[in-house]
């Protein structure tokens, strides 16, 4: 849900209150999120999603702050009205060889999520295509599983922008609103 930043700021202070904030926030309880998306060249997996195609998947390269030292390839995948998601660690020079088309090396690892990747870029056609970064607030209710977020200054570059580069220039995507998200 698309919420204003008054919305924002009294919804924060009262979760805040009742619930612990992720384990990886910092002193001002946010963390950053640089992510760059996959997709197809006819954009299959945003389409899917516009669309509420209930059978899907995406794929992204993801890290947190600017800290290149966690990078992780994720598969998101959406089925029957349930989501899951797999994931892998990779080093920036692995992500490196996959930016510049060397996916060879995606052969030579034991990791099953690894092997699907190579299939879909070399078998979909699947190349980056977005990347996207926020700075997100998240609030934990443990026993019933519940994350509540709140994703603020929502940014976006083309691939071409070096993803690996934390301090690299992406643009503004929303007015100056919040992204409240319950999972």
């Amino acid at each position: 849900y698309r919420i204003s930043l008054r919305d924002d700021r009294i919804l924060a202070s009262r979760l805040g209150k009742l619930f612990p904030r992720d384990k990886n926030a910092g002193a001002e309880g946010s963390y950053r999120i640089t992510s760059l998306y996959f997709d197809t060249p006819s954009d299959t997996a945003l389409r899917q999603k516009l669309e509420g195609v209930d059978r899907r998947e995406k794929f992204r390269l993801r890290y947190y702050g600017e800290d290149l030292s966690f990078i992780r390839l994720e598969k998101k995948f959406k089925e029957n009205g349930l989501c899951g998601k797999r994931s892998v660690r990779l080093t920036p020079e692995q992500v490196r060889r996959i930016l510049a088309g060397d996916y060879g090396f995606l052969l030579g690892t034991c990791d099953p999520l690894l092997f699907v990747f190579y299939s879909k870029l070399l078998g979909k056609g699947l190349r980056s295509k977005t990347i996207v970064r926020y700075h997100r607030e998240a609030f934990l209710y443990a026993p019933g599983n519940v994350r509540v977020t709140l994703d603020r200054d929502i940014r976006s570059g083309l691939w071409r922008v070096d993803f690996l580069n934390p301090a690299a220039f992406c643009l503004p995507v929303m007015d100056r609103s919040t992204v409240l998200e319950v999972k």
